[in-house]
């Protein structure tokens, strides 16, 4: 009963990994570039590339079930492939930004969306997990400190529902291990809706270092981010930073229910992730 962890260089699939290894369960970790994997002693590392087919033969040869990172580009053919391989079930790494209106047309749903669907054509079972913002989102933070420079933000007071990464994969655990738990899709959030100001404030009880903040315009935010990702998807996070600024984000308790705890809380992230703020 094999389980394949595809992006296991992420933070969920690593954990999840280690999930898996540390109750004794056959997993096969897969990943572009698995010579850059760490893995834990006894883990098999496979070459998976999402967007070259050639791949998929060999990753999914014995394996049962799958945690799917959300790429579209050949996901008919991965999932035939994995017919054919015998897998019995996937989990996928969606979004809960495509629970959002006009989700199809927006730069960061639409991939989630269009392999959600794909799953739900396939006669595969499939569960799905929508997190909204990883709690992991704020060390984007950290590049700007180091860097001498502020924090720059155009929407400081939006709200985010931020989640501890090693929630998502216990819940990925629970799902894979429990057949009554599979075929429907899970919104996971964290315990708090926090805004953007919130969250640097936690970071600086965290770190006891100050996090300098300048408001900045929409559209100067989008010039400053032009050298590290496409236009298309910066319109993306400013519509969704505009939509909700000011307006808590509404809570799940799904975390909880797959886990069995309290979800982490973020300030335990950033206890936890402290040191990666203090360079």
């Amino acid at each position: 009963m094999t389980t394949l962890v595809t992006g296991s260089r992420g933070k969920v699939g690593a954990a999840l990994i280690q999930l898996l290894h540390d109750r004794g369960a056959p997993v096969r970790a897969a990943s572009a570039a698995p010579e850059k994997l760490e893995l834990p002693a006894g883990v098999e590392a496979v070459k998976l590339d999402l967007k070259d087919p050639a791949t998929f033969p060999a990753a999914l040869t014995g394996v049962t079930s799958v945690f799917l990172y959300a790429e579209p580009s050949h996901i008919d053919a991965f999932l035939q492939q994995a017919e054919a391989a015998g897998v019995q079930h996937l989990v996928l790494l969606s979004s809960s930004s495509v629970l959002a209106p006009g989700a199809a047309d927006n730069a960061i749903a639409a991939s989630h969306l269009a392999v959600e669907q794909a799953l739900a054509a396939s006669p595969l079972t499939s569960t799905v997990l929508q997190p909204g913002a990883f709690a992991g989102n704020a060390l984007q933070w950290a590049w700007a400190l180091k860097s001498g420079g502020p924090i720059s933000l155009p929407y400081p007071g939006s709200y985010g529902d931020p989640i501890h990464e090693r929630d998502i994969a216990e819940a990925a655990l629970a799902v894979l291990d429990d057949p009554a738990l599979r075929g429907t899709a899970y919104q996971l959030t964290g315990p708090e809706s926090l805004t953007f100001t919130e969250q640097i404030a936690v970071l600086e009880d965290a770190t006891g270092r100050p996090f300098p903040v300048a408001e900045v315009t929409p559209e100067a935010w989008k010039a400053a981010m032009a050298d590290y990702m496409p236009a298309h998807f910066a319109d993306a996070l400013l519509d969704y930073w505009a939509a909700t600024d000011g307006t808590p984000a509404p809570l799940t308790h799904h975390a909880e229910a797959l886990t069995g705890h309290p979800a982490r809380t973020f300030t335990e992230w950033a206890k936890e992730n402290a040191e990666a703020f203090r360079a």
